[in-house]
């Protein structure tokens, strides 16, 4: 089925996919029962009403199907729903770029960590065609197309990965506090670990090799060397971890820590070799107060958080 077949009004969801995982994101959405129509772009668009998607950057929860007349017609359609809307640019885009010049600015400016999120009302929109707009005046994520931005620190953290434990605390609302106690682990080179040390809480880095050394010579951080498999559940207020394991093997990990009561949050990152793994990943989000989402910062992997009750 092409866009120009698909009748008006039939779009009843439109998940976002992250870059490369448009296949991986369709497997999810038909597991659960639904049906993609046709793909605009990294957009799947779905004639049945929205379900909580793992593996969606974001989902428009109520689009609607809006002839476009002209440029200000379809501006003015949108400034009569509400104020803020966010554009994803796949087509037609000189008249994408006028429509959107028509329509009031949208502050997005990065967040410095730890910032809450923004909490201002937020719609997507896109062309279907010249003549044909899609535009869904909610959708799950706060962030302009699913991209929260970060003003990043270029020298202190190690590598990128710390972008991941940012976004991760900034979606939950929820970060370490001066005065907690953290376990990374699998913690070499340090970045996560550099990122919560950063907020002032007490963090234990678990590796057998070594943590970059600025890094190691942070007033809060403490190295003990050993493995993350290898250890018993310790009472702390952060469990963290970002290591390299295969779904199953995390699983057990966090279950084990769950059920001894050890820790009050975990924030992990589940990792998939190959094919994807959605019956692990539907293992880990059936675990009481448990979220798990894919972030903008992660690749073939999902974020994992839980809370105790």
């Amino acid at each position: 089925m092409s866009i120009a077949d698909i009748p008006q009004g039939a779009i009843q969801a439109a998940y976002l996919a992250p870059e490369g995982l448009e296949i991986t994101l369709q497997e999810e959405i038909e597991r659960a029962g639904r049906t993609v129509l046709e793909w605009h772009g990294p957009l799947a668009l779905s004639p049945e009403p929205p379900f909580d998607s793992k593996w969606a950057l974001d989902v428009w929860t109520e689009p609607s199907d809006i002839p476009v007349a002209s440029i200000k017609s379809a501006a003015a359609a949108l400034r009569g729903m509400q104020r803020n809307w966010s554009h994803l640019p796949v087509d037609f885009h000189r008249r994408s770029a006028l429509i959107a010049e028509n329509l009031p600015p949208v502050k997005a400016a990065p967040l410095v960590f730890p910032q809450a999120m923004p909490t201002a009302k937020l719609g997507a929109w896109t062309l279907l065609s010249p003549e044909r707009m899609l535009a869904s005046a909610t959708k799950t994520s706060p962030f302009v197309n699913g991209a929260p931005r970060f003003v990043e620190d270029r020298e202190g953290p190690p590598s990128r990965a710390y972008l991941k434990l940012w976004e991760a605390c900034t979606r939950i609302g929820a970060w370490p506090k001066p005065g907690e106690t953290c376990l990374d682990l699998g913690a070499s080179p340090g970045g996560w670990t550099w990122a919560i040390a950063q907020v002032g809480a007490d963090v234990t880095a678990i590796d057998k090799a070594p943590l970059a050394p600025n890094v190691a010579a942070m007033p809060n951080v403490t190295l003990r060397q050993g493995s993350a498999f290898g250890m018993e559940p310790e009472r702390v207020d952060w469990l963290f971890s970002d290591i390299i394991a295969y779904p199953d093997r995390l699983l057990a990990l966090v279950q084990a820590w769950i059920l001894a009561g050890a820790a009050e949050r975990i924030v992990c990152t589940i990792k998939f070799q190959g094919e994807t793994d959605h019956d692990a990943a539907d293992a880990f989000a059936a675990i009481p107060g448990a979220r798990v989402m894919h972030l903008y910062h992660n690749k073939h992997e999902l974020t994992f958080c839980w809370a105790a009750g």
